[in-house]
């Protein structure tokens, strides 16, 4: 009895949550994790002068269930970006969520070397394949607007290049904790990690424990015999790049 009425009061407790609205159930489950308003204020200030393409760009949130939290574009409407990266980003976000842990921090763009061929993480990339049934489900109208269809489903995925990035903010007791992740894309993946970076920074949500790059974070690597290194895209995103732990420091 004692079972079935625990039972009971699950299934309650799902089905209250569930009848909210859609806003008030992002809410409860994305505590700590930024505003729609908030991230594509972020997301908008930190795209200049960063090399690549110079394209509009796609952020998601999710939080540390892999719940999408938010999903919002840079551009005036959706189709200002590519659309396909709505999607990246949702996915770029899960990656670095699933594979940080509380201690140790891991980009997406620290998993491209791993995962090719005789890499010591060679598969993961088809380990955690994408729901459809999340990544398109409709209306289109409402994609990147605070009311996405994406908005409190798991999205999945595993994406191996830059632009995906885990949040560290501070628990109920004030210790760091791992939140969730954010994932950016739109324009070369190079481009894509240090958008990422820049809004993390902005966002307040940067306290780093530990990384695989020189300088002790998860920063993308450029040197080919790291077995943690993401290739070049062009000279200035590379520079931009490696003066990140300098011009956005962690934990500032």
């Amino acid at each position: 009895m004692k079972t079935w009425n625990w039972r009971l009061a699950c299934a309650v407790a799902v089905a209250l949550v569930c009848s909210l609205p859609l806003s008030a159930q992002t809410q409860l489950i994305c505590t700590g994790l930024p505003s729609h308003a908030g991230l594509r204020m972020a997301l908008s200030a930190a795209l200049d002068g960063n090399g690549g393409l110079g394209n509009e760009m796609w952020a998601s949130v999710v939080n540390r269930d892999g719940q999408v939290c938010r999903v919002v574009f840079s551009g005036d409407d959706r189709d200002d970006q590519w659309p396909g990266s709505r999607v990246i980003a949702m996915q770029k976000a899960n990656t670095a969520n699933a594979f940080s842990v509380a201690g140790l921090a891991l980009s997406t763009a620290n998993l491209f070397t791993a995962v090719q061929p005789g890499g010591s993480l060679f598969g993961l990339q088809e380990s955690n394949p994408v729901d459809v049934g999340v990544a398109y489900k409709g209306p289109a109208q409402r994609f990147g607007q605070s009311n996405d269809p994406a908005l409190t489903r798991v999205i999945g995925g595993v994406n191996v290049f830059g632009g995906g990035l885990p949040l560290y903010g501070f628990d109920e007791d004030g210790a760091v904790a791992l939140i969730g992740a954010i994932g950016v894309s739109g324009d070369t993946s190079c481009t894509d990690h240090i958008v990422a970076w820049r809004v993390r920074d902005a966002l307040g949500l940067d306290m780093v424990p530990a990384g695989v790059s020189a300088t002790g974070d998860d920063n993308i690597i450029h040197d080919s015999a790291n077995g943690f290194a993401h290739p070049e895209c062009d000279p200035t995103a590379t520079d931009k790049a490696n003066d990140l732990p300098v011009t956005n420091p962690i934990g500032s």
